[in-house]
């Protein structure tokens, strides 16, 4: 298990649309994005996401730490 840099919420979604995501709408300081066939997620934009949370959102749509970091 790779350990997870502290990110913004901006870098997280730019990751995930590399990967597929699309942001569908955002209410307040959190967007969600969706994907043609895996579960919508929520990322909060903050300035920066605990690693914690970071892990959870991963772990949220079944991706792990090595492959999350090579979209980086």
């Amino acid at each position: 298990m790779a350990l997870l840099p502290i990110l913004s919420g901006k870098e997280i979604i730019q990751a995930l649309e590399r990967l597929g995501y699309y942001i569908v709408r955002q209410r307040g300081s959190h967007i969600r994005l969706h994907h043609p066939s895996k579960k919508p997620v929520t990322i909060p934009n903050y300035k920066s996401i605990d690693r914690s949370l970071l892990r959870k959102i991963l772990r949220d749509i079944q991706l792990d730490d090595e492959e999350f970091l090579k979209l980086l």
